[in-house]
């Protein structure tokens, strides 16, 4: 009877403490485009705050989106754009009060590193020795709006677009690029300096709105303290000093 008590005991405390390393978890779901930085960010995270596992989430600002109002579990959501953010916030899924810019970036047009057709600018897209173009989806991915915001703004989104190869998120416009498979491609200064072997960027093209990255904490309240935490480092120097190192700018 004793030893059956002790196994009883034994189990739920096993059950107690994974439900508190369970708890300690933070779950922050983050654009594609900051895969590289975050990963960094959140080491440096753990090791200032030991107690807490910070769980990255990585896919299109849409995507991520859709998960969150589907019930995925995440603390913190870091968006590639402001109309992603706004769509959380009309979704209530979001705290608007958190709610805050933390960096910022820039749209690059780039071809593969060697090899490939002559292209100096968004103008040479039109060309007829130009047969593929690779962007995101502007349906669904953050990087797509800008593009279409800037070629529409140039007069050059119906020509553009007819040679297009929609991704389902920046880094593979990336690899379309990397792989030559298209001639060019869309993607964020900051994807394309990940890979200066194989894409190297042809022109900085400037987009109608100044492309900066919210982050904010969601409504589920498992985790608050250690959410808004990691938001908090995201702005300090120490945060702003790693994603500057990814090449992102101060918002």
């Amino acid at each position: 009877m004793q030893l059956r008590t002790r196994f009883l005991f034994a189990a739920l405390g096993a059950v107690f403490a994974t439900g508190a390393a369970q708890a300690a978890d933070l779950t922050v779901s983050a654009a594609s485009s900051l895969t590289n930085a975050f990963k960094e960010l959140g080491q440096a995270f753990e090791a200032k705050h030991p107690d807490t596992k910070v769980v990255l989430n990585f896919a299109a600002s849409d995507v991520l989106l859709r998960q969150i109002e589907q019930g995925a579990p995440t603390d913190v959501f870091a968006s590639a754009d402001q109309t992603a953010m706004n769509r959380a916030q009309e979704a209530k899924v979001i705290q608007p009060a958190t709610r805050v810019n933390f960096a910022a970036n820039a749209l690059v047009l780039i071809t593969p590193a060697s090899g490939g057709v002559d292209i100096k600018g968004p103008g040479d897209l039109t060309a007829e020795r130009v047969k593929r173009v690779a962007y995101g989806n502007p349906a669904s991915v953050p990087v797509g709006r800008y593009t279409q915001a800037a070629l529409e703004k140039l007069g050059l989104w119906a020509a553009v677009s007819a040679k297009g190869v929609p991704a389902q998120n920046v880094r593979q416009s990336l690899d379309y690029v990397a792989r030559g498979e298209v001639e060019a491609g869309f993607v964020f200064a900051t994807d394309a300096a990940i890979m200066p072997d194989k894409v190297k960027v042809v022109a900085t093209v400037p987009t109608p709105q100044p492309i900066t990255y919210p982050i904010a904490l969601t409504t589920r309240d498992t985790n608050p303290q250690a959410a808004k935490a990691f938001v908090e480092y995201a702005l300090s120097p120490q945060g702003q000093a790693i994603l500057s190192r990814y090449g992102f700018q101060k918002p």
